[in-house]
């Protein structure tokens, strides 16, 4: 275990910490960086460094569509600047189609463009790693963090405190313990949260391709009852990132796929819009099991969770990533305007943050599961009605401004 100081704070371990943050993901890095630079000391516990970099030249295959809410509050934290513009892509347009393929009978089509929603993109595509390095150099000059590298094996509660315990029999103490520690969460294990949890029998691939024809900034989707949702996603130049929810039986098939067989199994969706898809070098394919987890609480006493620790729903949106910054944001806001006799680990000032969170997550489970749902059925009566549902609000402009306004964050 290993400490690196960003405080001049007298003390080694982090007595006059007001949070611990669990986790060195986006959203924890992020919550680390925008507590401290509202005040508030901070320490981020972070397993121990990881391998050496990959090729800076290449293009990460973990992407996330950044929407509005995370655009405001990365540029608020002077950290959307500090990314590497040059790739970053806007989604300027996002083309959904039901059933797959165009030959087929009624397909259903929806549309979306950032000129109709009288905004500058809809959202935003950014590799993990653009993301991660940005957030890495503002934490190093950042006063009021401290990071600690290890891994915690106690989380104890008292009326003023909770205390973490580490490997090596540190404490770190704080006001308040945040759990951003993902879909597995440590932290939230230890508060006895209960959960809901549903396998969705399919696995994410996720890889880049370069396209013969440029893809103007759009997001192209597609729904297959029998072959799951395929995303081509803009990165700059004449590039796409896949993410490809596959049923397991089928993600297992094309995992085994060399790259450039993989394009051509794309071509049937991919090639009327983007010509032919070849791989980027070097050829790296990942692939992620979906899930929906629905834990009971966000809270617990002096416990918050943030990101994938609070919620996880289906990537078929997008906003995974998107929840865990709106989390971000709200904490810092509830935290920032409690009365002064509380501290940020007080009973109810956690419970603001739960009721301010339960909303949007909620919508967006049932919003994303209830797709899934709908869009893995291959009974007839289903596949017409939902493309013809898709067809109806495709010529729904209100309704349609009010989808977009949800999702940029508005």
């Amino acid at each position: 275990m290993t400490t690196q100081a960003h405080t001049h704070s007298s003390s080694p371990a982090a007595a006059g910490t007001d949070i611990c943050i669990v986790g060195d993901g986006a959203v924890g890095k992020t919550a680390a960086l925008g507590l401290a630079q509202a005040g508030f000391k901070v320490t981020l516990l972070a397993p121990p460094a990881k391998s050496a970099a990959p090729d800076p030249a290449s293009w990460d295959v973990r992407v996330y569509a950044l929407n509005h809410t995370a655009h405001r509050l990365l540029s608020s934290l002077r950290v959307w600047d500090a990314m590497d513009g040059a790739r970053i892509a806007p989604v300027d347009n996002m083309t959904v189609q039901g059933d797959g393929l165009p030959e087929k009978a009624s397909p259903g089509l929806l549309s979306f463009d950032a000129y109709a929603a009288r905004t500058d993109a809809l959202a935003w595509i950014v590799e993990d790693r653009n993301l991660d390095q940005a957030l890495d150099a503002a934490l190093r000059f950042a006063p009021n963090v401290r990071l600690v590298q290890g891994r915690a094996t106690a989380l104890t509660v008292s009326e003023q405190s909770a205390t973490l315990t580490l490997e090596s029999g540190q404490p770190l103490s704080a006001a308040l313990v945040v759990g951003a520690d993902g879909a597995n969460s440590w932290v939230r294990g230890q508060c006895d949260i209960g959960l809901d949890y549903r396998a969705y029998g399919q696995n994410a691939i996720v890889t880049n391709f370069s396209c013969e024809l440029p893809h103007r900034g759009v997001a192209y989707q597609w729904f297959s009852p029998t072959d799951g949702v395929i995303a081509l996603l803009p990165l700059p130049g004449q590039r796409v990132s896949l993410v490809w929810s596959a049923p397991q039986a089928l993600a297992d098939q094309l995992l085994q796929l060399p790259l450039s067989a993989l394009a051509e199994r794309l071509a049937q969706w991919a090639a009327p819009v983007l010509g032919a898809l070849a791989p980027l070098q070097p050829e790296v394919a990942k692939a992620f099991p979906l899930r929906l987890i629905k834990p009971h609480a966000m809270i617990a006493p002096r416990v918050v969770l943030i990101g994938d620790a609070a919620h996880v729903v289906h990537p078929m949106a997008g906003h995974g990533m998107n929840l865990g910054f709106g989390d971000v944001a709200a904490l810092i806001d509830i935290l920032l305007k409690r009365e002064p006799q509380y501290d940020c680990g007080h009973e109810r000032v956690l419970r603001r943050y739960a009721r301010a969170r339960k909303e949007e997550v909620l919508l967006m489970q049932i919003a994303t599961d209830g797709l899934h749902r709908l869009f893995s059925t291959e009974a007839e009566p289903v596949r017409l009605v939902r493309n013809i549902g898709m067809s109806l609000v495709n010529h729904l402009p209100l309704l349609k401004r009010r989808l977009i306004a949800h999702a940029l964050g508005q």
